[in-house]
């Protein structure tokens, strides 16, 4: 009994078919692997349909990779089957090898190259609807999928590769994620953007590089008269303060100026008063990072801290105001602000106070001075020339031109400084 031939036409519109579920498994494995792991977790977690469906069949990328594959090879080879009986109807015999040149130049075009490009650059746009049809087609052909998988990850497992899935690979560094945040581009608000890129920087910075050093303090010398402590107390723009004795090495507690509001109400100002309402001291050494003392700031319900160096000696004071600025910026009121250590020249220079920080002046000015060793412009200007100088003499740095135009007390004390161009400095 003969059995009638399919006529070329269902012949081509099956062929037609194939190609269009070839290019459908390939655009669904490109734009399922270029998704971007992070937005679509964060899709999922709120409850967006394609995004937890695609997440979920994320979560086993052996089983979509194999279902995919399964149904890509089949429509393939089903399709290279039918184009071979095209080609004998219409040619009667057909040379194997152009059949097998037009086929793949089709399929490479229509069902690859076309819908993978489309994949990659609109992921989602095909990786969520798609999403529908995998998910039942792995539940339809589960079995098959489960059981190239055993035989698959076998041979993994011979090649001596790990077949389990491992997730580290797509956790972020500090690094990976300081480069996701400038690549955010205007998606981040400048001002967040510099938040959040600051936060990064905590745990390179010590308090060494933020602290208010041994001679800025301002403190209460409790050998000095009584009214005299008042007129300090009464004029300070700090809530804290460091009481001491002859010498801040002396130190003998913080108090809070809100206590002395208390004394002064019940008429009971004495020194005797004032060190019985001060605090004890909280030190911490210079090397402790900023992310650490922040944490520490808050376990302890603390906003200062006395620094001390290796051997004890007291080298400065940090607030928790301090490590504040250093993630959003400067937001104090003190009239005493950091911007009086920079005044702009008309030819482009800078006059800068010589206890400026380096950190500061690279921040303020945009500027890359080396700040690994010295911490102040002073001292870095002071080791260059390895000598305190007697007069003014100009000093030339990296990409940098500085003259010393103050120098009081075994200190610099005001220098003037500029970026210098390439000319200039190969000149």
């Amino acid at each position: 009994m003969n059995t009638e031939e399919p006529s070329l036409g269902m012949l081509l519109l099956s062929f037609g078919l194939l190609i269009l579920a070839s290019a459908y498994f390939s655009s669904s494995e490109t734009g399922m692997m270029s998704l971007n792991r992070y937005r679509l977790k964060h899709l999922a977690r709120n409850h967006h349909a394609g995004a937890s469906r695609a997440n979920k069949l994320l979560e086993s990328p052996d089983k979509l990779i194999g279902v995919i594959l399964i149904g890509n090879n089949f429509v393939n080879f089903l399709a290279a089957a039918i184009a071979t009986s095209i080609a004998i109807q219409i040619f009667g015999e057909p040379e194997p090898l152009l059949t097998a040149i037009v086929l793949t130049f089709v399929v490479l075009i229509f069902a690859e190259v076309t819908p993978k490009t489309i994949a990659a650059l609109y992921p989602e746009k095909v990786a969520y609807p798609s999403s529908l049809i995998l998910i039942l087609l792995l539940k339809v052909l589960y079995p098959l999928v489960w059981m190239v998988n055993v035989v698959s990850n076998a041979l993994v497992r011979v090649l001596g590769f790990n077949s389990e899935s491992d997730d580290s690979h797509q956790q972020l560094s500090a690094e990976e994620l300081r480069t996701v945040v400038y690549e955010s581009g205007e998606r981040l608000p400048r001002l967040r953007k510099g938040m959040l890129l600051n936060i990064l920087d905590l745990e390179h910075v010590t308090v060494n590089d933020i602290l208010v050093p041994r001679n800025e303090i301002l403190g209460i010398d409790i050998e000095d008269d009584i009214d005299e402590i008042l007129s300090q107390i009464g004029s300070s723009q700090h809530t804290r303060m460091p009481i001491y004795k002859k010498d801040i090495n002396n130190l003998m507690g913080i108090l809070h100026l809100r206590s002395v509001g208390k004394l002064i109400r019940l008429k009971t100002v004495t020194k005797a008063a004032i060190l019985e309402e001060t605090d004890e001291p909280y030190y911490i050494p210079e090397s402790t990072p900023l992310h650490i003392q922040l944490s520490k700031f808050q376990r302890k319900k603390l906003r200062m801290a006395v620094v001390v160096d290796e051997y004890g000696a007291i080298k400065g004071l940090v607030t928790l105001e301090d490590i504040l600025e250093e993630i959003v910026g400067e937001f104090t009121t003190d009239l005493a602000d950091s911007s009086k250590d920079f005044h702009a020249q008309p030819d482009g220079s800078f006059l800068i106070d010589g206890s400026a920080s380096i950190r500061d002046i690279n921040r303020i000015l945009s500027w890359d001075l080396n700040n690994t060793g010295a911490k102040t412009l002073s001292g870095l200007l002071t080791e260059m020339l390895q000598s305190i100088p007697d007069s003014s003499v100009g000093i030339k740095l990296e990409g940098y031109y500085a003259e010393t135009v103050q120098i009081q007390g075994n200190v610099i004390r005001t220098v003037k400084m500029w970026r210098v161009g390439k000319a200039e400095e190969d000149e």
